[in-house]
């Protein structure tokens, strides 16, 4: 038995490490959940003097130190103060040194939004003209690098400890209170908590250099942890030691003193304790990641983060519980039909809650249609609501075999779960009354004969069992190896019965199945709460789309691009003045992920009107400096809800074309 599970174990483990890594290796370091949407002087603009301060709006609060934000003059040198201050509502600024020259400047900024994430970026202006600048920004954003890939995975982890932990707790709880004997449900849990501990140790040390410089040599600064211990996301993760310091008294007395109590009374009433005191740790631990991640910010944060507890801890009854299962129907020498009947019950529960509070993060996280296909993080809802859908399909078949497997005849079910293990002196009993009754069934009808054939197959292996050990003080080895020869014996037949039986094979390749689902899942959960939301991305489209047009009486619309080839990601930023009906002025700006400009051959533009039936209006715009084009008395013939197209060319090959709609006039 052993050797067919490990082979599905290390699948699930190669699966699990497979997914995750190509999830987080996918997932970028700007899914931030705060984004620029203004700046004073704007980006790419050019003043006629040179300003007192830079100003940066984002679209929520952040956490902002002093040299979160430079400024950089052409040759490379820094001219700001290094203190920061805020101005208005999530609006920081950075004094600058006077005496500036003429020239392109550089502003970079490195700050955390409000649920915990690092966002990172820059741009440029000038003063007087543009200019060549010699500033070379970093290609690594905030929290990326190997530091970011240990992040992650130390939130991935964190997520499975805090399943198994709770739902394994859970599972033994409410569904089958038998398994607190159980060696293997045990070992579970416990690896739950210490995968849940481990992981956010790792990411309290990991934090300051995960929100700052992203080096490997900063893990250990005790100047950045101490930094980290006074934030939110420092605080949270404290909070989380403290109540895994409860969770550790919980286990022990789950399968400690509750196990070794005998009286009924007794025992339900350390049930019911264990019960309120459980469900206090697992809401406290669900809390810490409402208070500091989505849950935290955006509308509604009175409800939402209630109802991200509740979700939190629908999925760890449900996978945990499903984990559990899992755990016991290949390691326990038996499972009562009643126990997976609950379970079965309380996953139907789970499933309710999970859809209703899922329905409501999705409205809130996304807040229009369009996000679902049009922003990253409603492309990964749809994954997971695929993922959540093919699960529940899978349920569905294991509730089958559970109703089959409660309806099998006493006599099938007796075999199936093999009786409870009982003392060495009551099975060598029991299996003399075993060979007396096969006898005398096979004489008296031959009916019974599938029966007799396996009594007589036990008898045939009782009688390869050693003989007992002589009495006296004799060989004391022998007798411990004849005592292990008569267990291992035993543990074979078990095996044998239970493995027989279909209705218990099929629920536990219908559960295997959804453990691997659920390891999936949980992966493409773990990148999309690392994800900016769409409403978060919409809603700084628009209004940096607005702010750039009522300050300059101009349109500003940033697209990003993919050619597919090396080096072929960045952003075409077009920006037409005044845009109105008429003639206009366009500018086009490509940039890498960065904020640096982005040297490629060829940039062409259309107009499109689709209401009117329209265009396509081609532009090609002329190249001015490096990732910069422009174009003059660009035509608009009327206003409306404009289609821009933006064809970029990165090299001989590859050529992407962009789009984004734009109300001009």
């Amino acid at each position: 038995m052993s050797q067919t599970i490990a082979p599905r174990v290390r699948t699930l483990l190669l699966l699990l490490l497979a997914v995750t890594g190509a999830l987080l290796a996918g997932s970028a370091p700007v899914s931030a959940h705060a984004a620029l949407t203004a700046s004073d002087p704007q980006q790419g603009s050019v003043v006629k003097e040179a300003p007192a301060q830079v100003s940066l709006t984002f679209s929520e609060g952040v956490a902002m130190s002093d040299g979160s934000v430079r400024v950089l003059d052409p040759k490379g040198k820094r001219v700001d103060t290094g203190k920061t201050s805020e101005q208005g509502t999530n609006t920081y600024s950075v004094k600058l040194h006077s005496g500036l020259p003429d020239g392109t400047f550089t502003v970079t900024y490195q700050v955390v939004s409000a649920d915990s994430h690092p966002v990172s970026g820059a741009f440029t202006f000038s003063i007087g003209a543009p200019s060549t600048t010699s500033v070379s920004v970093a290609d690594q954003e905030a929290g990326g690098g190997v530091v970011g890939g240990l992040y992650g995975f130390a939130r991935y982890l964190s997520y499975a400890g805090f399943i198994l932990l709770v739902g394994g707790a859970a599972f033994v709880l409410a569904c089958w209170q038998r398994g607190t004997g159980e060696r293997s449900v045990q070992r579970l849990v416990v690896s739950g908590w210490l995968a849940l501990t481990g992981a956010t140790l790792t990411m309290l040390l990991l934090r300051g250099s995960y929100t700052g410089s992203g080096k490997v040599g900063d893990i250990f600064d005790l100047t950045l942890l101490s930094d980290v211990l006074q934030t939110k996301t420092g605080a949270a993760l404290v909070s989380r030691l403290l109540l895994l310091a409860a969770g550790a008294l919980f286990i022990a007395v789950l399968f400690g003193a509750y196990e070794k109590r005998e009286d009924d009374e007794e025992k339900g009433d350390l049930t019911f304790g264990l019960a309120i005191g459980g469900f206090v740790v697992a809401a406290g631990l669900a809390a810490t990641w409402a208070m500091a991640e989505h849950a935290s910010t955006g509308i509604q944060t009175g409800i939402s983060m209630p109802v991200d507890v509740l979700h939190l801890l629908a999925v760890a009854v449900w996978l945990g519980g499903l984990s559990t299962l899992l755990v016991a129907l290949y390691r326990a020498p038996s499972i009562e039909p009643a126990a997976v009947r609950r379970f079965s019950r309380i996953a139907f529960g789970s499933v309710a809650v999970l859809a209703a509070t899922g329905i409501y993060q999705s409205w809130r996280q996304l807040g229009s249609w369009s996000a679902f296909t049009g922003t990253s993080y409603g492309q990964l809802l749809l994954v997971k609501i695929g993922l959540v859908v093919v699960l529940v399909g899978i349920a569905w078949i294991s509730r089958r075999w559970t109703a089959q497997l409660s309806q099998a005849p006493a006599t099938k079910a007796a075999k199936t779960s093999a009786a409870t293990p009982v003392k060495a002196t009551a099975k060598t009993s029991a299996k003399a009354s075993a060979k007396t009754s096969a006898a005398a069934s096979a004489k008296a009808s031959a009916k019974t004969s599938a029966a007799t054939s396996e009594e007589e197959d036990r008898e045939s292996e009782d009688e390869k069992e050693p003989a007992a050990a002589p009495a006296g003080g004799g060989d004391g080895k022998r007798a411990t190896q004849l005592a292990r020869q008569r267990a291992a014996v035993a543990t074979a037949r078990d095996k044998r019965l239970r493995d027989a039986d279909p209705l218990r094979s099929g629920l536990r390749r219908s559960v295997l199945a959804e453990a691997g689902v659920a390891v999936v899942l949980l992966a493409v959960t773990t990148v999309l709460t690392s994800t900016e939301p769409g409403r978060t991305v919409e809603e700084a489209e628009a209004a940096s789309a607005a702010s750039s047009q009522e300050a300059t009486g101009a349109l500003a619309v940033d697209i990003p691009f993919d050619t597919g080839g090396k080096d072929g990601k960045g952003l075409a930023r077009v920006e037409i003045d005044p845009a109105r009906v008429g003639g206009n002025d366009m500018h086009v700006y490509v940039q890498r992920p960065n904020g640096k400009a982005f040297d490629i051959p060829e940039v062409k533009v259309s107009f499109t009107l689709k209401a009117k039936d329209i265009g396509p209006l081609p532009v090609v715009p002329d190249r001015i400096a490096t990732g910069h084009w422009t174009a003059s008395g660009v035509q608009i013939p009327m206003a409306g809800n404009w289609a821009i197209a933006v064809t970029v060319r990165t090299s001989d090959i590859d050529q992407v074309t962009v789009d984004k709609n734009a109300q001009i006039g």
